[in-house]
């Protein structure tokens, strides 16, 4: 069995190329700001999507998605803020959580679109 790590960076490459397949443009991968880190970074036509990378052996740990925790999600929005002010950019901010389980040999893939509300 992988380690915890090497699950993280195999779900980060499915999610990157499951963005990919659906029309994103990738433009960065683990973009650190302060404390905070996000997967991946993402624009499709005038939508910058903040991905979230939710990798989980087995679902017996709840849903992926309820592993963000709101203190985070403050250090993302004041990541994304100046990610959005530092490259000018005019575009609207969506932040996304691609969540990755384990099912036998292959893996499920659930992207959610909006998955919280950062006001």
């Amino acid at each position: 069995m992988a380690d915890h790590n090497e699950l993280g960076k195999l779900g980060e490459e499915l999610a990157v190329e499951f963005l990919q397949k659906n029309g994103y443009t990738i433009l960065e991968t683990n973009w650190t700001f302060q404390k905070a880190e996000i997967d991946i970074i993402a624009q499709k036509e005038n939508i910058l999507a903040i991905v979230e990378v939710k990798t989980r052996s087995s679902l017996d740990f709840g849903l992926p998605q309820d592993f963000v925790k709101p203190k985070k999600i403050q250090l993302l929005v004041k990541a994304v803020n100046e990610y959005v002010f530092s490259k000018d950019l005019d575009i609207d901010v969506r932040f996304d959580i691609i969540a990755i389980h384990k099912e036998g040999k292959s893996f499920a893939i659930e992207h959610l679109i909006n998955a919280f509300y950062h006001f």
